[in-house]
């Protein structure tokens, strides 16, 4: 028996094949990006330590905003900035531009938590910091893949 041949329907493309639209972004995927960050003095991922967790990550795909909540391991962690740093930069590097990011450290774990806050919050700051070639480079090693 022969299938009788179908004109191809016409109408609105599905939103995954029309290109003009973008892919909304949502809590997982940016957990995705930030599970496996490296912390800078143990050999393990910032989710492996729980310093990140998916309920911790808040996206507004409508409003293009992500906040990250992060953990630091102790209250009086020397690495809450960079591990912050390595955070934004991760999805500085992986979002598009329209979105508007907010790491911070979740309230009341870090002795320090509003002036680390006010650094991560410093475009200025944050971006002098990636001048720093050697901040940079430690930021790098953070973000790499474990070999």
């Amino acid at each position: 028996m022969r299938t009788p041949h179908l004109p191809p329907l016409r109408g609105a493309p599905c939103a995954e094949e029309d290109d003009e639209l973008p892919d909304a972004i949502d809590d997982r995927e940016i957990f995705d990006l930030i599970r496996s960050i490296n912390d800078p003095e143990h050999p393990l991922t910032l989710e492996e330590l729980n310093v990140v967790e998916q309920v911790r990550v808040k996206v507004n795909d409508a409003e293009s905003t992500v906040s990250v909540e992060f953990t630091p391991t102790i209250p009086h962690c020397s690495m809450a900035t960079l591990i912050g740093l390595s955070i934004k930069v991760k999805l500085l590097r992986s979002l598009p531009e329209r979105f508007k990011l907010d790491v911070h450290i979740t309230p009341g774990t870090h002795a320090s938590e509003h002036a680390v806050n006010k650094q991560l919050a410093d475009k200025e700051r944050v971006a002098a910091a990636l001048e720093n070639t050697h901040l940079l480079e430690v930021v790098n090693q953070c973000l790499s893949a474990r070999s």
